[in-house]
């Protein structure tokens, strides 16, 4: 596996300067995270850090990479391809950056859409994607406060925003997502 310095001049000439800084933030807030909750800090960093490498690739790029690695491609997935890039992201730092950790690979993978039953670091990373310091958006200082008490709260609130944002703009809404949203309301302590 690629260590930390590799990954991160992959990124640097892979992404523009303002996704490149975002992905630094990510690492950065993903290690907060995980001292936060006591989760993996190496791993959290690692997913956080490399999350969006392939966010700038084009549509059809993106396709292709997860159609060779032989992912099911729903319809509302090839109506709007980059929900894919954390798909094609984890099968990046799997083959290029030979990150063999399902964990991370998951974290990069479900990062934009979440899923039922998220992980620990799915969770860090999902949520720190949404709130890293340069994030500056309608809640945002709300969902950074809910993540600092309960990860499943801050995430049920992301879902619902995300949602929310979906909906008003006419788009598709991924199942995976409301999967996600149903699971945490249906599993509260």
């Amino acid at each position: 596996m690629w260590n930390e310095e590799q990954m991160r001049l992959y990124i640097k000439e892979n992404l523009s300067e303002g996704r490149y800084n975002h992905s630094l933030a990510v690492r950065d807030t993903a290690e907060k995270l995980a001292k936060m909750y006591s989760g993996n800090i190496e791993s959290s960093r690692i997913a956080g850090l490399i999350h969006d490498c392939a966010k700038e690739m084009d549509k059809k790029e993106i396709l292709d990479i997860c159609t060779k690695a032989g992912m099911d491609i729903d319809y509302v997935l090839r109506a709007n391809p980059k929900l894919l890039h954390g798909a094609a992201g984890a099968i990046i730092a799997r083959d290029i950056m030979g990150v063999q950790d399902k964990e991370i690979l998951n974290a990069i993978k479900y990062h934009t859409t979440g899923k039922k039953d998220m992980n620990l670091i799915e969770k860090i990373i999902y949520l720190a994607d949404y709130i890293e310091p340069n994030r500056n958006f309608q809640g945002v200082d709300e969902l950074r406060e809910a993540t600092s008490i309960n990860l499943d709260e801050a995430l049920l609130l992301s879902f619902d925003k995300t949602i929310e944002i979906v909906i008003k703009r006419g788009d598709l809404i991924y199942e995976k997502t409301v999967e996600a949203r149903n699971y945490i309301i249906c599993n509260r302590k």
